[in-house]
């Protein structure tokens, strides 16, 4: 069996994270490129009886928290979502062998909130396209970078509260 301590173990260990968090960015940006292109704004597309493709822009946050700000929180969400992704990938990095678990939800919420940045940051605001409803009640729309967000959120909520990893690697006492 392979020697999975010392610096070669802990080089390998974020890049599973990483790895996932360019997929959720790519699928993410493909996916909404596909729904600027196809669909009509806030002109919904039925799919079942809850569900609608539905291109929206969101300038806010989310469930459009802040979208009315009058432009100031493009910046102030874009540097909370750079400086989230920093501490994101820092966390990787830092990852004790016993918390690998983390590497994927981690990975999740990353990549999708990279993927909403890069929304905001070219174009002001991002790309909204998945509407579910029942009746006549309506969840905001999403994309995908939402959706990882919250899987990965979840993911790492359960862990956490199941006491199967510490949040950070605290540094060795000499």
């Amino acid at each position: 069996m392979p020697n999975q301590s010392g610096w070669g173990a802990r080089w390998q260990r974020p890049w599973v994270g990483l790895a996932i968090a360019v997929v959720v960015v790519v699928l993410d940006q493909w996916t909404k490129q596909i729904a600027v292109d196809q669909l009509s704004y806030r002109y919904p597309v039925p799919v079942t009886s809850w569900f609608d493709w539905m291109l929206t822009y969101n300038t806010g946050a989310a469930f459009s928290f802040l979208a009315d700000a009058g432009g100031w929180q493009r910046y102030f969400l874009s540097g909370i979502a750079l400086l989230v992704s920093l501490f994101l990938v820092v966390w990787l990095w830092r990852l004790a062998p016993a918390d690998r678990i983390l590497t994927v939800p981690l990975g999740l919420i990353l990549g999708g909130g990279v993927g909403n940045l890069i929304d905001r940051v070219a174009q002001g605001h991002v790309v909204d396209f998945i509407s579910l409803h029942y009746e006549e009640w309506f969840w905001p729309a999403f994309n995908l970078a939402d959706a990882a967000i919250t899987a990965g959120a979840s993911c790492w909520l359960i862990i956490m509260l199941a006491g199967k990893a510490s949040p950070i690697e605290k540094p060795p006492v000499s």
